[in-house]
């Protein structure tokens, strides 16, 4: 399923910082996925072609959980 994959690519982006995001509610775990994205690429400390490859991902997530 390429849904979950896109997911753990993100996760793995944010476990490399020691970060994981976990909550009940799908919209809001991918809220904070994309503000913890944000974070990272604001400080340099991702490429802007992950930076942009995750916030796509959380997007289409986002639209098909709606």
């Amino acid at each position: 399923m390429k849904l979950n994959k896109d997911l753990t690519y993100i996760n793995d982006i944010l476990l490399r910082f020691g970060s994981y995001v976990y909550d009940r509610d799908m919209i809001n775990r991918l809220e904070l996925m994309k503000m913890e994205i944000q974070e990272l690429h604001r400080n340099g400390l991702i490429s802007k072609e992950e930076y942009l490859n995750s916030i796509l991902i959380i997007n289409k997530r986002k639209d098909e959980e709606r």
